[in-house]
């Protein structure tokens, strides 16, 4: 139940213009799907709100998501097809450490044959 309430929610911001009250909503998604270890939600909340104010924090924010999310397709908890989604939030950043850690899941996939591209 509380699955369906964030995807509800999810998708009831993006149907919203941005303001103020929709970024803070937007920033509960993020965190609280965190702590929950919903990690898919919280990836895609942290990758808009980075897209929409760079502070540093919201790209620690997706990229311990999708690490979270990695790790979680890696023990079967995900599909593996949810990979592609992954590495497409991580492409949408400027930041430098995200070739590193594209280059991981990329030999994972590899390795695991997963297609990616």
């Amino acid at each position: 139940k509380q699955w369906y309430q964030r995807r509800v929610r999810g998708e009831l911001y993006l149907k919203q213009e941005t303001s103020s009250e929709s970024f803070s909503l937007l920033q509960l998604i993020a965190n609280d799907c965190y702590k929950m270890g919903q990690f898919y939600y919280s990836a895609k909340a942290f990758d808009v709100l980075e897209r929409l104010d760079p502070n540093p924090e919201y790209w620690e924010g997706k990229r311990g998501a999708c690490i979270g999310l990695f790790q979680q397709i890696i023990a079967g908890h995900e599909p593996r097809e949810t990979l592609r989604e992954v590495l497409a939030i991580l492409r949408n950043t400027g930041n430098a450490q995200v070739e590193y850690i594209i280059r991981i899941m990329k030999k994972w996939a590899k390795d695991n044959r997963v297609t990616v591209s």
